[in-house]
């Protein structure tokens, strides 16, 4: 498939394009610096551009089969950056015609709040995680509104583990909690099998080992 990835400097980023990269996938890597891109491949177009530049991010999406959404943001900033950066890259996909969204928020957002134990809900989510999931929260639902075909990632905390194709993406309050951690090679791999899987379409699966 022809891909376009966002956030493809990030920590989830960078897993996502090297294995598209791996799968033969044919990768358009959008960054504000792609110098910082660490893959090479003859089938990877590095693409420097702004996330808030329609133009750009409509050219970087134009013919692609796919979307990969992977944007971050410092922690304690108050710009909801993927909020906004995720409104661009959907009018984009809805001018060129591409419908396929896969897109990275966090376990905590919307109903899967109910997951979390009592230090997350009560402590580290408001305290520490609040802006992120704020706007994380954004991001969602501008996805839920598009016509797109979405799928929305909620990952728990992210490891520097190996990729292991084992883990949960299918749990509720009646099973055993989630470990609330899981690599990022493994996020990236659960979002790569995204593109041709409908089993969680307009669906948000959390993910966690």
């Amino acid at each position: 498939m022809k891909l376009t990835v966002f956030g493809s400097t990030g920590k989830i980023g960078e897993n996502v394009v090297a294995q598209a990269l791996e799968a033969g996938h044919e990768v358009t890597a959008f960054a504000r610096n792609p110098d910082k891109i660490k893959s090479v491949h003859k089938n990877l177009q590095a693409v420097k551009g702004d996330m808030f530049d329609s133009a750009a991010v409509s050219s970087a999406v134009k013919g692609q089969d796919a979307v990969i959404c992977t944007l971050g943001m410092p922690i304690m900033n108050r710009d909801k950056l993927r909020a906004k950066g995720t409104a661009t890259i959907v009018g984009a996909m809805q001018k060129t015609g591409v419908k396929r969204l896969i897109c990275l928020s966090m376990l905590g957002v919307g109903d899967s709040m109910e997951l979390l134990p009592f230090h997350y809900k009560y402590l580290i989510i408001p305290f520490i995680l609040g802006r992120a999931a704020a706007d994380h929260s954004q991001q969602e639902k501008i996805v839920r509104n598009s016509k797109l075909d979405w799928v929305i990632v909620r990952p728990g905390n992210f490891t520097d583990g190996l990729r292991t194709g084992r883990y949960r993406h299918e749990f509720g309050r009646a099973d055993q909690p989630p470990t609330l951690k899981i690599s990022k090679a493994d996020v990236a791999e659960f979002m790569l099998k995204q593109l041709v899987d409908n089993t969680w379409l307009h669906r948000a699966p959390g993910l966690s080992y």
